[in-house]
């Protein structure tokens, strides 16, 4: 099986590639990748007082292998320490871009097996979320107490992420 390609082929933003319809002739995706994120939601919900984001300094598109490596990073780092109370963290961005790839042949005789630049339409190998600059990807609430050990595990996130983050407290 081929490996994994550098996301820094697909880091920049583009027109965002989302068709999937439930008939086949208006959907331009034939298939979609699974989404690899298994909770958008976890923790213990209830009236907290501080909510702590976790915010994007670029425009970037995030695979949703890297947001699911964040998310059980902060999660694991704060049941760590806290338990499992005490919490409630909320994944803000969904993956909804399609990435798509045109394998081109390369060796002897490779012009036999692919198609070149004539049909390069492309076929889906993963998906990942559009975000902006200032855009929330995590959040987490929390009580005024436990604060100090949340930024902590945001902080730990935001390095599994091929962005520059900052982690704001309201």
């Amino acid at each position: 099986m081929a490996r994994l390609r550098s996301f820094i082929c697909y880091r920049g933003l583009k027109r965002p590639y989302t068709r999937f319809s439930k008939y086949k002739r208006k959907s331009f995706v034939k298939s979609r990748p699974h989404n690899r994120i298994s909770r958008y939601t976890g923790g213990e919900y209830q009236d907290y007082d501080h909510k702590v984001h976790l915010i994007s300094k670029e425009a970037m598109q995030i695979r949703d292998q890297a947001l699911e490596s964040a998310r059980q990073t902060m999660v694991r780092n704060i049941e760590k320490n806290m338990g499992k109370a005490g919490f409630f963290y909320q994944m803000r961005v969904y993956p909804h871009h399609i990435l798509r790839e045109n394998p081109l042949a390369a060796g002897a005789g490779a012009d036999r097996l692919s198609t070149g630049m004539a049909h390069s339409f492309g076929k889906p190998i993963g998906r990942a979320a559009q975000v902006y600059n200032g855009q929330e990807l995590l959040t987490v609430m929390t009580n005024k107490d436990k604060i100090a050990l949340v930024k902590t595990a945001l902080l730990k996130a935001s390095h599994k992420l091929p962005c520059k983050c900052k982690v704001v407290i309201q």
